[in-house]
């Protein structure tokens, strides 16, 4: 058996938790935006939180789509050319999760605290979505 076929079964395993990552965020997100609605925070709460949620879906989708590049490279057959695509592939997607990360949280990430993943981010999000229902008139149906 090829220990190369195996790993590059297991890099398409992860790029598709990866997108599957992204899609569960925004279904997640959307369903939060809506329940934001139904309590009638307003339109702008409903926003932000559609926003913030699908920000940590893809966050977290781009976490796992990285581990998937790197496992896909170093069990490869190594060139020059395979690490120079891997690193501008890298390098492209960890710009795209510094900037989603800074409009999350309105803070250069090396500057916070706490770094917190896009998964951690998304349950976050759940969490406050609970508190939120928990505290809503009793009159306002949560969904």
């Amino acid at each position: 058996m090829d220990i190369e076929a195996i790993f590059v079964g297991v890099a398409i395993g992860f790029e598709m938790i990866g997108a599957v990552a992204m899609i569960v965020g925004f279904v997640i997100a959307l369903v939060l935006g809506y329940r934001a609605l139904r309590r009638r925070e307003g339109g702008r709460a409903a926003y932000e939180v559609l926003r913030n949620t699908l920000g940590a879906g893809i966050l977290l989708g781009l976490e796992v789509l990285v581990a998937a590049d790197l496992i896909r490279t170093i069990t490869s057959k190594p060139s020059l050319e395979d690490a120079a695509i891997l690193g501008l592939i890298v390098l492209i997607r960890t710009v795209l999760s510094m900037s989603i990360q800074i409009e999350i949280d309105g803070v250069l990430p090396w500057r916070k605290a706490l770094l917190t993943s896009g998964g951690q981010l998304l349950g976050d999000a759940v969490a406050r979505d609970r508190d939120a229902a928990s505290r809503a008139p009793s009159g306002s149906t949560p969904v």
